[in-house]
């Protein structure tokens, strides 16, 4: 078993969350790096103490990988925030990762170092990454608080705690993402014409969804556009692409996303080929992974 300390802004929150992870098997709160010793809820909130609301974290590392366990983290905090996490605000509610063996450090630090590679366009990343120096049990009405009172406050989004299993597999594909996909398909950039992977490519097979190998589109519907990304006169069906209006940059567009993953992929026009239907489906090519069309055996 290992143990993990995180601080992510109101620990009633952050516990229930990670209580919900599989491969978590048990959790404390408390007051973590401060300057007072046995300090009660009150001096933490006074904010003179310098304690963070932690949660004390053991899981089975055969089961869960901490690089999965703190990108799970990552997705419920907002690691740009200073001293605040939604409406808390004060030096009690900042986040980071406290650990105790020097190798979980090494990985915190690498998982923050991406975090801040992918926020890069957004601001810097606050988040600590330290050794933990201290950390003292909080009351015990604090203890699994929302367990005990599901009606209680919680800063997190309730639709973070849904689909736990779905969002950890999601949180080893967005791992696995390069900085440039990540920042297409999770912030919605668009990468450079003519300097990406499909383009030009026009080998026979279908481009799935780079998060969730989800099929979208087949290399039949494909076309040269002449717009520098990769273009397509339909996906393989309706349902797996989400339409929305897009405002940004002075234009009225249709963003196009993945369905299953919620990806920004690109954007659909009605300037295609007309013998096809007429839309253009413009799509990044960091959003997509390429799966070959499997050769026919000989009879």
């Amino acid at each position: 078993m290992k143990t993990i300390y995180l601080a992510g802004g109101c620990f009633w929150s952050v516990e229930k969350y990670v209580r919900a992870i599989g491969g978590v098997v048990a959790t404390r709160v408390g007051y973590a790096n401060g300057s007072v010793a046995e300090p009660s809820y009150e001096q933490v909130c006074s904010g003179t103490t310098g304690h963070a609301e932690t949660v004390e974290l053991t899981y089975d590392e055969t089961a869960l990988d901490l690089r999965d366990l703190l990108w799970l983290f990552f997705e419920i905090i907002d690691p740009l925030a200073l001293n605040r996490q939604g409406k808390d605000v004060g030096t009690q509610y900042r986040t980071g990762v406290f650990y105790v063996d020097p190798p979980d450090g090494v990985i915190a630090q690498a998982a923050l170092a991406e975090l801040g590679t992918r926020y890069a366009n957004r601001g810097a990343v606050v988040t600590q990454c330290a050794p933990l120096e201290s950390f003292y049990e909080a009351e015990e009405y604090h203890q699994h608080y929302l367990e005990k009172h599901p009606d209680g406050y919680c800063h997190i989004d309730p639709t973070a705690y849904q689909g736990i299993e779905r969002r950890l597999a999601r949180a080893a594909a967005l791992r696995s993402l390069d900085p440039v996909a990540y920042a297409v398909t999770q912030q919605g950039a668009t990468e450079q014409p003519y300097e990406n992977a499909y383009f030009d490519h026009f080998e026979p097979g279908v481009y799935v969804d780079a998060v969730t190998g989800k099929p979208l589109f087949s290399s039949a519907d494909k076309f040269d556009s002449g717009c520098g990304w990769p273009a397509f006169s339909r996906p393989l069906s309706a349902n797996v692409l989400t339409e929305r209006p897009d405002m940004s940059h002075g234009m009225t567009r249709t963003e196009v996303l993945a369905s299953e993953s919620g990806s920004h992929l690109g954007h659909v026009f009605t300037d295609g080929p007309a013998e096809s239907g007429g839309l253009r489906y413009c799509i990044n090519s960091a959003a997509l992974r390429f799966v070959p069309e499997e050769p026919q055996s000989m009879p």
